[in-house]
């Protein structure tokens, strides 16, 4: 299980490239293989659609039980919204016992909190948006107590052409409690091809096009602007 880091080869691990090298088959995402497609020369290569995971899953263990080494590919990290925990959780129903290995890679949070500053230099937390396997009430009720608490807030998968409302609902909720003028950090298709990045305000950030793509970095009260950059106090006396 193995995670490819934002997209670009430069973010992926030594051990990541290391472990696909040494594969007789790589299984993953479409748009994850392609990016990868340079390294994955004379590999068995099975690609798939998106909501095809567990689908995946289930032929890269089934292929692993004929002796093959497989590794099943996800963008950033293969435990942070990856494959890691479904294949275990397979393996676990299943009572399959296989040996493996998850190789760590870069979350797309921290990629794209690099392109922006230090946001993330004190407590965070990440929520996703998407409520095809979360229901949407398990996610207001985080993005609220998230921005009570003065968190500051990833979001990943905040908008698509199917869920066009659940963005602008997270905003009016993280409202109630953070400042209009928190610094916004909104990071597209980050260390890949078409990469943008905006800095913007939480009152703002509805002005922009934003789509699955999307990585939104919202500040806490400690969050300032300097330069083109977001920084979050860690909380040193200087």
């Amino acid at each position: 299980m193995v995670g490819i880091g934002p997209g670009a080869k430069e973010d992926m691990s030594l051990r990541a490239l290391d472990a696909i090298k040494k594969s007789d088959m790589v299984i993953g995402y479409r748009l994850y293989i392609d990016l990868i497609s340079e390294i994955t020369s004379g590999k068995e290569i099975i690609s798939s659609a998106m909501r095809k995971e567990v689908e995946r899953a289930e032929l890269a263990i089934h292929e692993a039980q004929k002796g093959k080494v497989v590794s099943i590919i996800s963008s950033g990290d293969a435990g942070v919204y990856g494959m890691a925990g479904l294949v275990l959780e397979i393996l676990y129903n299943e009572n399959i016992r296989l040996p493996l290995e998850i190789v760590p890679g870069i979350p797309a949070a921290n990629a794209a909190a690099a392109l922006i500053g230090a946001p993330l230099m004190h407590d965070y937390a990440v929520i996703s948006l998407s409520d095809l396997l979360t229901p949407w009430e398990t996610i207001e009720k985080r993005v609220r107590n998230a921005a009570e608490a003065d968190f500051v807030i990833v979001i990943y998968n905040p908008k698509s052409s199917q869920r066009d409302w659940q963005l602008k609902k997270a905003i009016e909720i993280i409202l109630k409690y953070k400042n209009a003028s928190t610094p916004v950090g909104l990071i597209k298709k980050a260390k890949r091809e078409g990469e943008s990045v905006v800095i913007t305000t939480l009152d703002k950030l509805e002005q922009y096009s934003i789509d699955m793509m999307s990585i939104i970095i919202i500040g806490n009260s400690s969050s300032f602007l300097f330069q083109n950059y977001i920084v979050t106090k860690r909380g040193y006396h200087l």
